[in-house]
């Protein structure tokens, strides 16, 4: 019996073959949620195309998972199908009914309601701290150059209580200087050593004061960590101040290119303000000497008494 010879690929189903191929995982996982939210609707992609305004080819492909699709088009399926942008891009915060129906909760509260909320979900889900206990640490949060290190030192040594520096319990787990930590490692496997450097620190010393990294506050796990076992002040100066004494130690790079150095710090200040103001006290050191921002400091936490 003669074979039958195999019907010859056609360019359409090799491109299609290539496509599934090399299809990257996350606008695959993408494709998965778009679908599973199109069908919690109930709704064709024909009428989702159509609702949505966009081309149901285009919804189409990204189902697929080979679409690159943009913010607006997304936008565009999420106002049809009642979700969330965080919900449609996989945010782990949207990624199950429990987390959907605690975002509603949280919706529209204010920042001293939502605040209320996390002290109380700490309270179920991590171990409790007193307030008594949290006290006995000090943690000075700010940006480089507002007297972290220097007032930290100085209350330390009147309290007569260990002085950390947390940068450098950070290059001691690590075995090598931040800079090297984030040459090799970059970014993240420095927010993780910086979580676990400031989670060996509260399990070491029940009583401290502690001088932060300027970033702390970018990573919510280790702010949080901070916020909940340490009594935290946040010691504030002008731009300029901060520029100054960055200087003063002795790190010539903010000379360079002044005018762009000074542009990007007041944009640094101006994105951690509101994650600094949730320390529980702050001190201005702008344009005083030490024994005056000293002065200050004692002052501010003369109510902890």
């Amino acid at each position: 019996m003669t074979q039958k010879s195999p019907a010859p690929v056609t360019a359409l189903q090799s491109q299609n073959n290539a496509a599934e191929t090399e299809r990257d995982p996350y606008l695959a996982a993408l494709g998965e949620r778009l679908r599973m939210l199109r069908a919690r609707r109930g709704l064709t992609r024909k009428a989702l195309a159509r609702l949505a305004d966009v081309s149901e080819r285009h919804v189409a492909n990204v189902e697929s998972g080979v679409g690159n699709a943009s913010i607006q088009f997304l936008r565009q399926l999420t106002a049809v199908l009642n979700c969330s942008l965080a919900e449609m891009i996989g945010d782990e915060t949207a990624s199950s009914p429990e987390w959907l129906m605690i975002r509603e909760i949280l919706r529209g509260r204010s920042e001293a309601e939502l605040a209320s909320g996390r002290a109380a979900l700490a309270g179920v889900f991590d171990a409790p701290t007193s307030e008594a206990a949290r006290r006995q640490r000090l943690a000075m949060i700010g940006l480089r150059g507002a007297g972290k290190s220097t007032l930290g030192r100085m209350l330390a040594e009147q309290w007569k209580v260990p002085f950390v520096e947390l940068s450098r319990h950070i290059e001691t787990i690590a075995g090598c200087s931040i800079a090297e930590i984030y040459a090799l490692y970059g970014p993240n496997a420095y927010r993780r050593y910086e979580y676990r450097a400031l989670e060996d620190v509260i399990q070491r010393f029940p009583r401290a004061v502690i001088a932060t990294p300027g970033g702390i506050v970018s990573d919510p796990a280790t702010f949080n960590l901070l916020l909940s076992h340490c009594y935290t002040v946040w010691l504030q100066a002008s731009p300029e101040e901060h520029m100054a004494r960055v200087v003063a130690q002795g790190d010539m790079r903010p000379i360079t290119g002044n005018r762009e150095a000074m542009e990007d710090l007041k944009q640094i200040i101006s994105s951690r303000t509101q994650f600094y103001e949730k320390a529980d006290r702050s001190v201005d050191t702008s344009a005083v000497a030490e024994p005056v921002a000293f002065a200050r400091l004692l002052a501010c936490l003369h109510a902890m008494a």
